[in-house]
């Protein structure tokens, strides 16, 4: 990796408390990265969020875009991406949280294969990527609190990374050279947002690049923010359009789920958490069998379940020619 600075993007539309409580995170964090936080607002409809960026902007705490009209999530996003094109970058959802040298971490992990296009970090709402289990969700996840959570990350997974299918969108870093070669993400096809993301990745593993999981780093996710209840709508969208261009996905993420290769990483982190006693200890116990009862109804839909599935996504995407 070079020696230019990184842009951290958080595209902005909706939630004044969640967007505030991101960029305080991230402004409040000390990495030797040299970094420039660039929040671009898609004209958002939320008179006080928009005060209180400008608010920002003038103290020269942030970078500030704001779209004439809406232009929604994925062409936000490619706007932002073009301002430095020399750049790595760090696409981070306005509902997360960050904490401690989080972004110091990310790149040590990129900087340890040229080859790797795309970083995640773990988070209790980051599908593949969620602690306490894939697909998890969990608020109870930060019970001992954001900062708490990442530095137990931090130290049980101090260095280590693995190989995923995809990256995932609330928290992203980007190679540049992965993005100058595979192009940007594909306004025409995911529109406002979602799976742009899952695209991106399938098409540089495809080039030959890797996505991989940071371990050591942990950002909390709130989860639909901006999109609110249109959420599934565009989730399923997003599915069928992945069949459609990548028909091998939902097979290679199902199989990532049910062998659940980051099982030792959360494992780490558990015993680490128990083994400082306490309340959160008890919470780990309550986690894991939730853990097991969930995997346990996982296991339980049948292939044939998954066929019928990824047929009607295929079927709904030949009505959409």
């Amino acid at each position: 990796m070079d020696s230019a600075p990184i842009d951290i993007i958080i595209p902005v539309y909706r939630g004044f408390t969640a967007t505030r409580r991101c960029l305080e995170s991230a402004l409040a964090c000390r990495n030797l990265a040299a970094c420039e936080l660039i929040v671009v607002d898609d004209a958002s409809p939320e008179p006080e969020l928009v005060a209180w960026l400008d608010e920002l902007a003038r103290a020269g705490r942030i970078t500030l875009h704001r779209n004439d009209e809406n232009r929604g999530f994925v062409a936000t996003v490619n706007g932002a991406m073009a301002l430095h094109p020399e750049r790595d970058v760090v696409l981070l959802n306005n509902d997360t949280e960050v904490a401690g040298d989080w972004l110091d971490r990310l790149l040590a992990c990129a900087a340890s294969d040229p080859r790797i296009a795309t970083v995640t970090p773990f988070s209790n709402n980051g599908s593949i990527c969620s602690y306490p289990w894939p697909e998890s969700g969990s608020e109870v996840a930060v019970g001992p609190g954001v900062a708490a959570m990442d530095a137990l990350f931090a130290e049980a997974n101090a260095g280590l990374c693995l190989d995923l299918p995809t990256g995932v969108g609330f928290c992203l870093y980007i190679r540049r050279a992965a993005w100058a070669e595979v192009g940007p993400f594909d306004v025409e096809r995911f529109g406002a947002g979602y799976g742009e993301e899952c695209d991106f990745c399938r098409r540089v593993a495809k080039a030959g690049w890797r996505n991989v999981i940071a371990a050591d780093v942990f950002v909390y996710h709130q989860g639909s923010v901006s999109f609110g209840a249109d959420r599934l709508r565009r989730t399923q969208i997003a599915e069928q359009v992945m069949v459609e261009l990548h028909p091998e996905y939902p097979s290679l993420v199902a199989a990532f789920i049910r062998e659940d290769p980051l099982q030792g990483l959360r494992a780490r982190v558990d015993l680490l958490r128990v083994g400082r006693g306490g309340e959160d200890a008890q919470q780990v116990f309550s986690l894991r069998d939730a853990q097991c009862a969930a995997l346990r109804r996982m296991l339980a839909e049948s292939r044939e379940e998954r066929e019928r599935q990824v047929s009607g996504w295929r079927e709904e995407v030949r009505k959409l020619d």
